[in-house]
């Protein structure tokens, strides 16, 4: 399959009209089951399936010769599917798993890298009613077992450059049944259960008939790290689907005609909600690439390929921005309509910084692994306010409560909660029924996150309600420390913490990575300090400022602040199987 065959947008893309244009005409209009129409369900039980509606809905009608992937190799070697290859791949894919035995419920997880069979294999898990389980690439033995032996695991994909991270805990593993071995390696041992993907998909049928999977049957299990302890996983239905094809139009504003990237490694839940579900159930071209952060390297995607949806992390575009304003310069971006982020929130300098580069603001949004899919957002044609989170999703009821659930007026920091129902709320923790009780209380899904409300009904973060800091009585949110900190023309990204102080109870503690040609100095440390003096309250201010190379960050780009909490008092650091050195 060559790159010529790419889709190309059309000559008017730009004219298109945002999705949500009155938000709140939207809103008042919206409701799930007029949503629930825009899905293909099969007649026979009014059931649903996730890979049904993000392939073959599209491959058997007049979207089959359009693409929808194009895979680009960190190489630069390229791979184009349609959608009706997609069909023919996921399908082959599908019958690999059906003659190994992989059954309706089965957990089948993926340890790949973000090559196409990472899609393919999603999409074929699903179609045969299993339940697909994504690892990030980085993850080391431990982290693979945890996962593995908690979910009860029967099947895994992987490659030869990751296989040797999976025998060293295969024998720990008595559920563990099949290894599907990916691209080239070496003769499969049948003793272990390896079969080749390549060699039984090039002989399998491109014909599979799709398991008619309920509203209820689960979909997709994703693993949130824990600050001690082991991982929990979070699990999803095929009912997920109605909430992600919405919200990528509402959020993303995804439109026929766009060329899509999104960033995430399908490791975590935005590279499958929003670089799998959520474009392809909208028959939406989507660009992947497998290589690795280069600024160059991101900003001549954009101009070749004539992205014009890009979805990606606070974390890329604080980097982007440590690389200077010179090299986006270099390239014509104009193709670009519409930019989001996600991850944690975005700080207000990178928005500002943005917009002379992009010529539109970056658009940030709210939502969780639990969550399923984006619950807060700036939309197109909203005034993006830096730093908020945006506007609730239509259809989605959040509200800013006390700790006995009552709601707070505007401008009141509490916690932010949702009213549970919405199709792509997670349904259990896997094996801890209790630990996800827990999050329901008095009517509201508890998030754990700390925010407020302001007169517009724009949301803004302070904090996770476990980083908040207490220092001398006064609640400090670290992310406006953050923020306050980047602003400083020497620092390219900053966490805080709560340090324990004797008199304070708490102090503010900041970790500073400076940009290229700044020297570590205490005049410097000073000048930082008194700096965000100037611009906070004097009880927000970082008393303490620790210089650092880089800060300890999921692979979703999240700062891991109850890491850098631990290393700086001697704690217990927890599951570190999601760091990643941005």
């Amino acid at each position: 399959m060559g790159a010529e065959a790419i889709h190309k947008p059309a000559l008017d893309q730009f004219s298109v009209q945002p999705i949500i244009g009155d938000y709140e005409e939207t809103c008042k209009d919206f409701d799930w089951e007029t949503a629930k129409d825009a899905l293909d369900w099969f007649e026979r039980d009014q059931s649903i399936n996730i890979a049904h509606n993000c392939i073959d809905r599209h491959a058997n009608g007049k979207l089959a010769d359009k693409v929808g992937l194009h895979w680009i190799g960190g190489d630069g070697s390229e791979k184009i599917y349609t959608f009706k290859q997609l069909k023919e791949e996921t399908n082959r894919c599908a019958n690999l798993l059906k003659q190994i035995g992989i059954a309706k419920g089965d957990r089948v997880f993926l340890f790949l890298n973000r090559i196409p069979e990472l899609y393919i294999g999603t999409m074929a898990i699903l179609k045969v009613g299993a339940v697909a389980g994504p690892l990030f690439s980085a993850f080391g033995p431990d982290a693979i077992k945890d996962r593995l032996e908690d979910s009860g695991a029967v099947a895994i994909f992987t490659e030869a450059s990751l296989k040797s991270r999976l025998e060293d805990v295969r024998s720990e593993l008595p559920d563990l049944k099949h290894v599907i071995l990916c691209g080239e390696h070496d003769a499969p041992d049948a003793a272990k259960g390896e079969v080749s993907y390549n060699e039984i998909t090039a002989a399998a049928s491109p014909e599979f008939e799709v398991e008619r999977t309920s509203i209820d049957d689960y979909s997709i299990m994703h693993y949130t790290s824990g600050t001690t302890g082991k991982p929990k996983g979070a699990v999803h239905r095929h009912n997920s689907i109605i909430s992600q094809k919405s919200t990528a139009q509402f959020a993303l504003d995804l439109q026929d005609n766009d060329i899509y990237w999104c960033t995430a490694d399908p490791g975590w839940v935005t590279g499958t909600s929003y670089g799998m579900i959520g474009p392809w159930s909208n028959g939406i071209t989507q660009l992947v690439y497998a290589g690795g952060f280069d600024p160059d390297t991101w900003y001549g995607i954009i101009e070749k390929h004539q992205v014009t949806v890009w979805y990606t992390a606070p974390t890329a575009i604080r980097m982007l921005m440590k690389a200077g304003d010179e090299v986006p310069k270099k390239y014509d971006m104009t193709c670009l309509r519409h930019i989001c982020s996600v991850g944690e929130p975005l700080n207000p300098e990178a928005i500002v910084w943005g917009k002379p580069i992009f010529n539109q603001a970056i658009h940030d949004n709210w939502w969780q692994t639990e969550t399923g899919c984006i619950m807060i957002a700036n939309y197109p044609p909203m005034e993006v306010r830096p730093g908020s989170m945006g506007r609730p999703i239509p259809g989605i009821q959040p509200g800013i409560i006390d700790d006995e659930g009552n709601e707070m007026p505007p401008g009141q920091e509490g916690n932010l909660a949702v009213r549970p129902g919405w199709p792509s709320m997670f349904q259990t923790y896997w094996n801890k029924q209790s630990m996800y009780d827990s999050r329901f209380q008095n009517g509201w899904y508890l998030t754990g996150d700390r925010a407020y409300k302001d007169e517009d009904g724009y949301y803004w973060f302070i904090g996770r309600s476990d980083d908040v800091i207490n220092t001398a009585g006064h609640l400090v949110g670290p992310f406006e420390v953050e923020s306050a900190l980047v602003e400083h023309p020497a620092v390219a990204e900053a966490g805080v913490i709560g340090k324990p102080d004797k008199e304070r109870m708490e102090i503010v503690k900041a970790f500073v990575a400076l940009k290229d040609g700044h020297e570590t100095s205490d005049e410097l440390k000073e000048e930082i300090r008194l700096f965000v003096r100037n611009r906070l309250a004097a009880h927000a201010y970082p008393r303490e400022i620790q210089f650092v190379d880089s800060l300890p960050k999921t692979r979703s780009g999240k700062i891991m602040r109850r890491l850098l909490k631990a290393r700086d008092q001697g704690l217990p650091e927890g599951d570190t199987s999601t760091l990643e050195e941005f």
